[in-house]
């Protein structure tokens, strides 16, 4: 089983996926015209604003933005960093950087979508994702229900799996054992997830910002006091990138391709950029136009790996721990921090890796149980699973997990290449509705959107979203919804 995971993965990360998303990332990224660049202050203005909704029970932009935010933000900006740099070396962080700027045009598609094909759960909350755009605007069901498998074995076991294994990991040293530790954890998640996504996004909210700022302090901090040699750690990275400390000969292509395979595979992790997971997320909100999430999307994928995981990159890489050392993962991460401001680093990791973690753990739930909801909503499969999640959280504490390590790779890459090819088929209608926030921004006006200006989403949006600013006497009706339509038709 371990060498059929293995081959899998090989395939899929090896070739057909760091092609596909450097594809897709550099299609959306001109079709948008750098959409990431021009609209990036505007992104800024309304991640500032968005705290406030129109209605208390909604979940605000802000909560959505902070929940996606609390699944990113997690082992991959501290452990995944470690060990795409001890195996790719440092030229790794380079390809990080690129797909996290290319992948923030993509974000933007799919967290669109997630908008424009969300689903009213008629308490003032909404869900979504790329199981619903691919049934409601591909009429391909079969394929949704496939990408939520992945994502629910993904996403809802695996990862939160690894989650806790790597705060057990992280306090291994604090006699604590880890059987305890996954106890603890299951329980005040428990305490979060069953309050549903309300009870998620407003710990969301409170806890990604503080984790965030302090950790980024940290590492400026570090940055600070190895100021000299900012310089040369740039100069490593984009050298060994692409080889140019390397003799010349065959083994340079190899070392290269392993920076570009560990590059885009932990960026992918750490970022989710075109995987699909962040949008289950982005469409649990109210928002005036479908971009003004998209756009928070985009600021999620940058503050993910360019701000985070470059902060744990300048860690490693300027403290010198990879020399002399075998250690690898969140024990890199400390050692490196450790040996720059003292024993309070290993605290610091411990804390910082308790709130990733722990953060990821909620939020991917959520995931979890939205892509469950798809495929049959029903509230006795709902704490099924959320009795199954707590459970993966308990054993993952305590286990050993490079097999599961492998599997989630594989459903990830599952959910990856399912969701790339549905945007990019889909590209058309995330084009004309960028088009539509683009035009009215430019005329100087509050970007709202219409449905009844775009004839194909009203055919297959549902009934019941986006009628606020629409035309006409009220939502279209049913039947219309229902009517078998694919993208094709636009």
């Amino acid at each position: 089983m371990s060498n059929l995971i293995g081959y899998v993965n090989g395939l899929l990360w090896g070739s057909v996926l760091m092609y596909l998303l450097l594809g897709a990332g550099l299609y959306f990224t001109i079709k948008t015209r750098f959409v990431q660049i021009r609209r990036f202050g505007l992104a800024m203005k309304t991640l500032l604003s968005s705290r406030n909704t129109d209605c208390d029970t909604h979940v605000s932009p802000f909560q959505a933005f902070c929940t996606s935010l609390a699944a990113r933000i997690g082992t991959g900006n501290m452990a995944g960093v470690a060990v795409a740099i001890t195996m790719g070396g440092p030229g790794a962080v380079f390809w990080m950087w690129l797909i996290a700027i290319l992948g923030m045009s993509t974000s933007l598609a799919e967290n669109i979508l997630a908008q424009l094909y969300k689903t009213n759960n008629g308490d003032g909350t909404y869900r979504g994702g790329p199981a619903y755009y691919i049934e409601k605007a591909l009429n391909q069901r079969w394929l949704g229900i496939v990408f939520s498998i992945s994502l629910i074995i993904a996403f809802g076991f695996a990862f939160n799996s690894v989650q806790s294994n790597s705060i057990a990991a992280a306090f291994a040293g604090y006699d604590i054992s880890a059987e305890a530790i996954g106890i603890a954890l299951a329980v005040v998640s428990a305490l979060i997830i069953f309050g549903g996504i309300r009870s998620i996004a407003k710990v969301a909210e409170m806890i990604v910002p503080i984790m965030a700022f302090g950790y980024l302090v940290t590492a400026l901090v570090v940055v600070f006091m190895n100021i000299s040699e900012l310089p040369a750690v740039f100069s490593l990275i984009i050298k060994s990138a692409f080889g140019l400390e390397t003799a010349a000969g065959g083994g340079v292509g190899y070392l290269v391709s392993q920076a570009m395979q560990q590059g885009i595979k932990r960026g992918l992790f750490s970022n989710e950029a075109g995987m699909g997971s962040a949008p289950n997320a982005a469409a649990t909100t109210h928002s005036k136009h479908p971009v003004n999430q998209g756009m928070l999307g985009m600021l999620g994928v940058f503050m993910d790996t360019i701000i985070i995981c470059t902060a744990t990159a300048a860690i490693i890489l300027m403290s010198g721990a990879m020399e002399g050392t075998t250690v690898t993962g969140i024990e890199l991460t400390q050692l490196a921090l450790e040996s720059q401001v003292g024993s309070i680093g290993k605290h610091l990791v411990a804390l910082a890796i308790l709130l990733f973690a722990f953060s990821s753990i909620i939020a991917n739930y959520y995931y979890g149980e939205s892509n469950l909801r798809f495929i049959i909503d029903n509230e006795w499969l709902v704490h099924v699973y959320r009795a199954a999640v707590l459970a993966m959280v308990i054993w993952g504490a305590t286990s050993n997990l490079p097999t599961v390590w492998a599997f989630a790779d594989v459903s990830m890459g599952m959910m990856a290449l399912i969701n790339l090819c549905a945007i990019l088929i889909l590209s058309r209608l995330v084009i004309q509705v960028l088009k539509d926030f683009d035009d009215q921004v430019d005329a100087g006006v509050t970007p709202v959107f219409n449905r009844r200006k775009f004839p194909f989403l009203d055919k297959t949006m549902d009934a019941d979203v986006w009628t606020e600013h629409s035309s006409g006497s009220g939502p279209v009706n049913s039947a219309e919804t229902k009517k078998p339509v694919t993208a094709t038709d636009s």
